[in-house]
């Protein structure tokens, strides 16, 4: 049976807290978040461990886009999101069920003479670069692209890709407004309070998406993500009172605050059920804006929300204002050598949505780079970060409520590139190095887990259905 079409009850999803291991001892990986940290073990699950399971070494039938042709339902054009027997899935296009399996910023970084040589000596063009590229990626047994890709490049190959762009709502009216800096990895905003009070930023979004008109009637877009990592924090109601009085920001928290807990309240009256409850409505007001610009000038695709990344993953709050606005959740994902079952599921369940995994990754010390930067873990060899990478994302399946995930990212970091972020500049997080060169140990672990994602998905739901 489809592993999407199944018939499962959610408690049994629930309950299904491994996939089987083949008999022995568990595989273990030695990592750490940082250099200085003592190496620590982590029981690790692979294709390979997992006892009755065939793993396929060719591709499965598949449809254009990517999805499981062998397990059909109905045909809308675009893809939409659907939850059958327990299980959430994508349909692409022509009904097909859909995971999709991506890398981010996959576009060609030449920003120093090393990196521009190497590009003119391996493809030459940039067409010849988007064709080599997106035939990498399906021989590896990816669908599509993250955020932050040569999307226009890649569209154009003979076999495309299926891809999510990124919008920057919040980050480009914080530009034209002023007031935002760079932060390591993602924008700051004045004590962590974005500008979704004031009175133009509605304006601005709806002005701002008149470009998603041009691509409306993609079938090879997947959906819109609005920004990323915004400062959705549990202490935002504090820092939006402490902007100036004249603020919109501070206008609208006091005004928030009057309204909960008195006209007399002060910061000693804020608790944390206070705090979460503000950061839903600073959630709910920006997801209503930005969701209402985008399918005002795109009602085919789907609303891949802002890439949550912080202290909103723990908030019930958070998500249920992004499942009032969004199709799929999405959320940038470190830290969790295998992801929690539980959080998980409370993802889910707060939100009514599915959710998509929108940056992971590991770096390799046998890469030779100093891996001094990045939120990613440290592993000892390429082979540990594909067994990583298919442990995390075995982990992704086995929740049932996720529907792809994005691996951060497509190419190392330049050390000779100092036009980047420094927090974007000595690390390797590439499935190719800075000079274009694939990383083969990499590669084949990340190929074998993404051939079989469908037939994985069954595999666990028929395991799900008979309680082992």
């Amino acid at each position: 049976m489809c592993a999407c079409f199944s018939s499962r009850t959610l408690a049994l999803l629930l309950a299904s807290t491994a996939f089987v291991l083949a008999a022995g001892e568990p595989l273990v990986v030695s990592a750490r978040m940082k250099a200085n940290e003592p190496w620590k073990e982590y029981p690790t699950t692979t294709v390979a461990s997992l006892g009755g399971f065939g793993a396929r070494t060719a591709p499965a039938p598949l449809s254009q886009y990517g999805g499981d042709s062998s397990h059909k339902g109905e045909a809308k054009g675009f893809f939409y999101t659907k939850r059958t027997g327990g299980r959430w899935c994508l349909v692409d296009p022509d009904g097909c069920l859909f995971i999709h399996v991506a890398a981010c910023s996959v576009t060609p970084s030449r920003g120093s003479k090393g990196a521009e040589e190497a590009f003119d000596t391996k493809f030459g063009s940039e067409d010849k670069w988007a064709q080599a590229t997106a035939e990498l990626l399906r021989a590896n047994g990816f669908n599509g692209t993250g955020a932050w890709s040569a999307d226009g490049l890649l569209r154009k190959t003979a076999r495309p890709l299926v891809y999510t762009p990124i919008w920057n709502f919040m980050s480009a009216y914080g530009k034209q407004r002023g007031g935002t800096f760079q932060k390591p990895g993602h924008t700051g905003y004045p004590n962590d309070a974005i500008f979704v009070f004031d009175p133009g930023f509605e304006t601005f979004a709806m002005k701002h998406a008149e470009k998603l008109a041009a691509i409306k009637d993609d079938p090879w877009l997947l959906g819109h993500f609005s920004d990323n990592e915004l400062p959705f924090y549990r202490k935002t109601l504090d820092g939006f009172l402490a902007l100036k009085p004249d603020d919109h920001g501070y206008k609208a928290a006091r005004a928030w605050l009057d309204g909960h807990k008195g006209k007399d309240a002060t910061a000693k009256d804020i608790g944390n059920a206070e705090r979460e409850a503000f950061l839903g409505f600073v959630i709910d007001r920006y997801f209503a804006i930005v969701s209402k610009a985008i399918k005002t000038h795109d009602p085919n695709h789907l609303f891949l929300g802002s890439r949550f990344h912080s202290d909103e993953k723990k908030i019930e709050a958070a998500f249920q204002a992004a499942g009032k606005y969004c199709d799929v959740v999405s959320v940038n994902l470190y830290h969790a050598w295998t992801p929690d079952s539980e959080q998980l599921a409370n993802w889910e369940r707060w939100s009514g949505k599915p959710f998509m995994i929108t940056e992971f990754y590991a770096k390799g010390e046998d890469s030779g780079m100093a891996n001094t930067t990045g939120a990613g873990w440290l592993v000892k060899t390429q082979r540990d970060r594909g067994l990583f990478y298919q442990n995390f994302t075995l982990g992704l399946l086995r929740s049932g409520g996720c529907v792809g995930w994005h691996h951060f990212k497509y190419q190392d970091n330049d050390p000779e590139n100092l036009k980047t972020d420094p927090s974007n500049r000595d690390s390797n997080k590439g499935i190719v190095t800075s000079r274009f060169e694939e990383y083969p140990p990499f590669l084949k672990l990340m190929r074998e887990l993404n051939l079989n994602v469908y037939d994985l998905m069954t595999f666990d739901d028929e395991h799900a259905r008979h309680g082992r």
